[in-house]
């Protein structure tokens, strides 16, 4: 009955135990038995109720996390910034959080994307529906108070999450080195396109970040 009752409570159990176990067990190793076995008393029943599949569950998590740490709801409140700096700003706070709970980057830190295509089709689909439209907004605030020079805003607000795929050692294996060569090659892109994506901030939240994470060589 309480399921029934309050099924946001639910739903937050669900995830909060998925959560754990893709961090501890690793998600290839954890079953939707193993989910229920920690559910404390739930059914396997409870989990379809509100999720088609591990995967599915997995989306939700990831949405949560990047909801509870949005960089661009963050800079939407700032005033006096123009939208380039709003922009910047977005993307040196993303580098913080993603420094400050990489544990809870579960789909970049556990699971090999390109054994998992469903997934990597998933975070594509979700890029493009949720990020880019953020990316735009900021590009299109930029463009009208001149802090922008671009006519492609919307075709560069796709490119970046996509871009963010490239920098993945587990899609893309790449040395440290060769990181550093791609956030420069992108800089000097987007640069020449009329967008000074990567303050001297970010470039440095960017060394930071990469020097502490794992890479895949």
């Amino acid at each position: 009955m309480s399921r029934n009752k309050y099924p946001e409570l639910t739903v937050e159990k669900i995830l909060d135990v998925s959560k754990t176990l893709f961090l501890t067990k690793g998600y290839e190793e954890t079953t939707i038995q193993d989910i229920v076995n920690e559910l404390g008393g739930l059914s396997k029943g409870a989990i379809y109720h509100h999720f088609k599949s591990k995967e599915d569950i997995l989306r939700a998590l990831e949405s949560r996390i990047f909801e509870e740490n949005n960089p661009f709801l963050s800079v939407e409140r700032e005033t006096g910034l123009t939208g380039l700096q709003k922009l910047q700003k977005a993307i040196i706070l993303n580098q913080e959080n993603q420094a400050k709970q990489d544990n809870n980057q579960i789909t970049k830190k556990f699971i090999p994307l390109l054994k998992n295509p469903h997934i990597l089709a998933s975070m594509l689909e979700s890029n493009r529906k949720y990020l880019s439209p953020y990316f735009l907004k900021l590009m299109e605030e930029g463009v009208l108070d001149g802090s922008i020079q671009t006519k492609y805003a919307k075709e560069l607000s796709e490119l970046i999450p996509l871009l963010e795929i490239w920098l993945m050692p587990s899609v893309y294996p790449a040395s440290e080195e060769e990181l550093f060569n791609k956030i420069f090659f992108i800089k000097e892109l987007f640069e020449h396109m009329g967008v000074s994506l990567f303050s001297e901030d970010s470039l440095r939240e960017m060394e930071i970040f990469l020097k502490n994470r794992e890479l895949t060589v």
